[in-house]
């Protein structure tokens, strides 16, 4: 079994087709309030699981994707989705990661009767090359440092790495450095390391107070937005839903209808995945990034505007695309631009 660092699934980001990832469910125990998508303990979750199985045998048959994220809401609350979902990831030969806030950890790793993770949530780590553990403030509420060092002891106790995730604040990040410490020692990062993300105005995070997050965000031309990553990873949600990003506002139903697709079995998955991959313009925008798409014809008029954000942009070049995927003019600037970065 590979194990995957951080800089690995930077790099995956990178080649288009070869990461795809599986949004298992809405809910999550936790409730941070710093939730880019809202999720609770009452949001949807799986209840069709004949289709669920379609949707997991499809992205198991992507030709190209190498890795397979799992995530949510709380990929752990689902123990009948979640044992499915990774054992048929692993048996397809793909690598797996997953997202996690670590809430099934043990709360008191100093007892032998209770320092061990659930025998189920122990063998679903086993399957995995990489698992994503959060922790901050906002997590720390409701994940206290017992739960939390008890959850990367198991993670490391099946020899899988440890990416842990915090707010791109020093003081979280020096937080993240002492709970890692106390789980391991101070060699930690023999088997952790750690991994700052941007906190996000949307979800619960949209109405948070924080020094983080600016009250008024900049407004760049679009003709500045260099490529995103994110729409690297086409996304399948638990109940058919397939979309052209790992956008969790896009997963859970913002923006055009252009960016999703219904899927009602293992056949229609592969093939929406696939298809966006493919998508011209969502090549263009993960390769190149939809500034350079702005000298298209259909586009041009964009390019002095001003967005707050590459999704916002995005959304409305998706709503004046044609249905037909393929566009040979923005398929030509997308390998000029290639070229020029190349």
């Amino acid at each position: 079994m590979r194990r995957l660092s951080f800089a690995d699934l930077q790099e995956g980001r990178e080649e288009r087709g070869t990461l795809a990832l599986l949004f298992i469910t809405d809910r999550c125990p936790v409730g941070c309030g710093h939730c880019s998508v809202d999720s609770r303990p009452d949001s949807p979750r799986i209840t069709d699981f004949a289709l669920f199985e379609e949707v997991v045998e499809g992205i198991c048959a992507l030709p190209d994707a190498r890795v397979i994220g799992i995530s949510g809401g709380e990929p752990f609350v689902e123990r009948r989705g979640l044992s499915l979902a990774s054992r048929r990831i692993h048996e397809s030969g793909k690598d797996l990661i997953l997202y996690t806030s670590g809430f099934w950890g043990p709360p008191d790793p100093g007892d032998d009767h209770a320092g061990q993770a659930p025998a189920w949530a122990r063998a679903v780590l086993r399957r995995a090359a990489a698992v994503y553990l959060s922790t901050d403030a906002y997590h720390e509420e409701s994940v206290h440092e017992h739960r939390f060092t008890g959850a990367a002891r198991a993670v490391a106790a099946e020899d899988v790495w440890l990416v842990v995730q915090v707010v791109n604040d020093p003081a979280m990040v020096a937080r993240a450095e002492e709970l890692l410490t106390l789980a391991f020692g101070p060699g930690w990062s023999s088997y952790a390391e750690v991994a700052t993300a941007p906190l996000l105005p949307y979800g619960r995070a949209g109405g948070l107070a924080s020094p983080l997050l600016p009250s008024e965000r900049p407004r760049y031309a679009g003709e500045s937005f260099g490529k995103c990553r994110t729409a690297n990873v086409p996304t399948i949600r638990y109940d058919g839903t397939s979309t052209m990003c790992c956008n969790e506002m896009v997963i859970t139903g913002a923006g055009p209808k252009r960016l999703r697709r219904r899927c009602t079995d293992r056949r229609e998955v592969t093939a929406a995945l696939t298809g966006f991959t493919h998508d011209s313009l969502y090549r263009a925008v993960g390769t190149v990034g939809p500034g350079l798409v702005t000298a298209h014809p259909r586009y041009q008029d964009l390019a002095g505007k001003e967005f707050a954000s590459v999704c916002e942009l995005c959304w409305v070049m998706a709503k004046r695309a044609p249905e037909e995927p393929r566009d040979n003019l923005i398929d030509a600037i997308r390998v000029l631009g290639e070229e020029r970065v190349g």
